[in-house]
């Protein structure tokens, strides 16, 4: 899974991809900030901890000029999701390529280039249609001139294909085509300092854009980059200054998480905390597999522990002694949070 980092130029997205990444390049790994597996780090204390990650990709600068983003639009059908930054901090110094901060503008801007690229691609599919007079398929052509024919209808509408219902036969049809509109979307709001936790700038701006099934976030690149470089101490006191439970930043992994639908379940092993990321829904044989390819192919059982109830009883003992251990079989379902002992063999 992979999130697409982009954007106008001078809004933040280097900034926030090193943020994410302790990276420079154009890909890096960022952590998911989880409490769950900073305080199993502190139960067990173990010699290595390993958290979640998720895969980002800061791609090129978007233009205003509409050809000049056809490469970068088609860098998008690499990611899962997209992470569009937009700017509403005010700053002299650093200039906006139209000219003035307006981030509705922005964001419909980009929203419409990503429609505009689907339509495109459903007219040309139909073109091709149109022209494919001797294939012995026909049914399958007619089957997907309709379909064709109907996005069609429904991008000339503004409307995104996640919006669009399709049976099991289209979604196989459709499977290699680079639609934009099928993915999830986070907007990232880059914001001043003194507009750190005002909920009413998201509100303002979303808005507009109700229809569109985005996921929406506010941070302050500037703010968070000077907290990252703060003690632990040090950082708890500039955060309660401003009125912070969480950095944004920490927000920001958790919201990418959700939306790509995946959970994390965590394994302590050999003096090893390790969190796993697995799509929701999971079950315990392929949850096995995320951790080695062996426990899915021999798998038994899973043993697991809800982590609330860990924390609560403090041991894993205690968790037995309470009758609290689950064992699930193949056929369970392994759920966010679940702390957990396979058996296998091969």
């Amino acid at each position: 899974m992979r999130l697409g980092l982009i954007g106008l130029p001078q809004v933040g997205k280097k900034t926030l991809f090193r943020l994410l990444t302790g990276h420079t390049g154009e890909m890096g790994q960022a952590k998911v900030r989880d409490e769950r597996f900073d305080r199993l780090v502190e139960m067990y204390k173990p010699a290595r901890e390993v958290p979640a990650e998720m895969a980002f990709v800061l791609l090129p600068d978007l233009d205003t000029q509409t050809e000049r983003n056809i490469p970068v639009l088609q860098d998008l059908e690499r990611v899962d999701v997209i992470c569009f930054l937009t700017r509403i901090f005010e700053n002299d110094t650093v200039f906006h390529i139209a000219g003035d901060i307006d981030a509705k503008r922005d964001i419909q801007a980009f929203w419409e280039e990503l429609l505009l690229a689907d339509l495109i691609f459903v007219e040309k599919r139909l073109e091709r249609i149109a022209q494919d007079r001797h294939t012995k398929d026909r049914l399958r052509i007619e089957q997907e001139k309709d379909l064709m024919t109907r996005m069609q209808t429904h991008l000339e509408a503004g409307k995104p294909l996640r919006q669009f219902a399709l049976t099991s036969d289209e979604v196989k049809l459709t499977s290699s085509y680079p639609f934009l509109t099928t993915k999830a979307v986070i907007v990232v709001l880059n914001t001043d300092e003194d507009q750190i936790g005002d909920d009413g700038i998201i509100d303002e701006i979303a808005a507009d854009f109700a229809d569109c099934g985005f996921e929406w976030i506010a941070i302050s690149a500037q703010i968070e980059e000077e907290i990252s470089l703060l003690d632990d101490e040090t950082r708890e006191e500039f955060l309660a200054d401003l009125g912070i439970e969480q950095p944004a930043l920490d927000r920001l992994t958790l919201l990418c998480y959700k939306t790509l639908g995946l959970i994390s379940f965590f394994t302590v092993v050999n003096d090893e905390v390790h969190a796993w990321t697995i799509p929701k829904g999971t079950l315990s044989p392929q949850a096995g597999g995320a951790v080695h390819g062996d426990i899915e192919r021999g798998f038994i059982r899973a043993e697991v522990m809800r982590y609330e109830d860990l924390i609560a009883l403090g041991d894993e003992q205690k968790v037995k002694a309470a009758g609290k251990l689950m064992v699930k079989g193949k056929d369970a379902e392994i759920f966010d949070g679940d702390v957990i002992h396979f058996l296998f063999k091969v």
